[in-house]
């Protein structure tokens, strides 16, 4: 089954999951997870590339490059671990 993009009035289909961390001040956009969190929102491709954070902030954008590099945060799942 196909997730819709979060964003009101977008229906196109979601290729991204964002999640953030207020603690630590970090959003990261993951490719889509296989299944939706309440503490996270599904972006399609546009939204997900247009996708700015406020200032203070860091964005990681890991959809490229899982796995390829060691990662300054954690990975999705182990987000909300704590």
């Amino acid at each position: 089954m196909t997730r819709q993009c979060a964003r009101p009035g977008c229906r196109a289909v979601a290729t991204a999951t964002l999640a953030y961390d207020y603690q630590q001040r970090i959003t990261w956009l993951d490719p889509l997870v296989d299944e939706a969190h309440p503490m996270s929102y599904d972006l399609c491709h546009d939204h997900a590339q247009a996708m700015t954070v406020p200032r203070g902030w860091r964005l990681e954008d890991r959809r490229a490059r899982r796995g390829a590099m060691p990662r300054s945060v954690p990975p999705f799942e182990d987000a909300y671990a704590y």
